[in-house]
């Protein structure tokens, strides 16, 4: 990710903190803009066009989207393409993002990101679903139905939200990696991180607690916890956090031990 890009991310996550308004309908109408601006290389190209006027690329966003859209979807994709991106794809996923973190503030009360952590698990563990979803020749808007009929009455309208519209436009990248995305970027606009915990057997509700407190603590914000068991972890736990990597599993001591006696 370039430079321009992150400074334009970050100017875009302010704008949505600052405005109202913000409900699931914004939030399915940037992702339906994402889409738009992705499919058509002529309307990404010229959004994402630094050396053309600012003005210009506000005009592009008015008559393309401005009849289509609500006001506040309109305001906040046209502070997007204000901004200066590292390249045209960067804008379509600098929309999308906006997009993901529109539907974890129109819906607050809702566990999303415990949510899209267990339908990844659930495309994980069925290769089956993941090839459907994640093939290049299947028709978008089914596969868009298809994720819907998974999470109805299982997850918030946020979750299928994010989830239905993804999968209809992967751009060239796997469903858990987007899921994944997702996930993260929820958890970062309401403040959090998310650990994922691989241990070898579930963890008891006071283990959770102690442990979420403890990666709190250490990181100065609040953690989420997805768990996985993981019969290879042994023994312990083994705790990803982004990029930092906390393994405390039996297994890893015993690889530890291995190495030196092989040395």
């Amino acid at each position: 990710m370039g430079s321009a890009t992150t400074q334009a991310l970050a100017t875009t996550t302010r704008a949505l903190d600052a405005a109202s308004g913000v409900d699931l309908d914004v939030a399915g109408e940037l992702f339906a803009a994402a889409r738009a601006v992705g499919d058509s290389s002529q309307l990404s190209g010229a959004l994402a066009d630094s050396a053309a006027p600012v003005a210009a690329r506000r005009k592009v966003v008015a008559d393309v989207f401005g009849a289509a859209l609500s006001p506040v979807a309109v305001s906040l994709l046209t502070t997007a393409v204000e901004q200066r991106w590292s390249s045209a794809s960067d804008l379509v996923d600098g929309v999308e993002e906006l997009a993901v973190r529109a539907a974890a503030v129109a819906e607050p009360s809702a566990d999303v990101e415990d949510e899209l952590f267990r339908f990844s698990r659930t495309v994980a563990d069925n290769p089956e679903l993941e090839l459907a979803l994640g093939s290049r020749l299947g028709d978008a808007s089914a596969k868009g139905t298809l994720v819907g009929t998974l999470l109805g009455g299982r997850a918030s309208t946020a979750t299928t939200l994010i989830a239905t519209s993804l999968v209809q436009r992967p751009r060239d990248r796997r469903v858990r990696q987007l899921l994944s995305r997702a996930t993260k970027l929820v958890a970062d606009q309401r403040g959090r991180k998310v650990a994922t915990v691989f241990a070898a057997n579930a963890l008891s509700a006071a283990q959770i607690e102690r442990l979420g407190a403890a990666l709190s603590q250490r990181y100065g914000t609040q953690v989420s916890l997805n768990t996985v068991i993981d019969p290879t972890v042994v023994g312990g736990l083994r705790v990803q956090i982004a990029d930092d990597v906390i393994d405390a599993s039996v297994s890893s001591r015993l690889a530890d031990l291995r190495q030196r006696l092989a040395g």
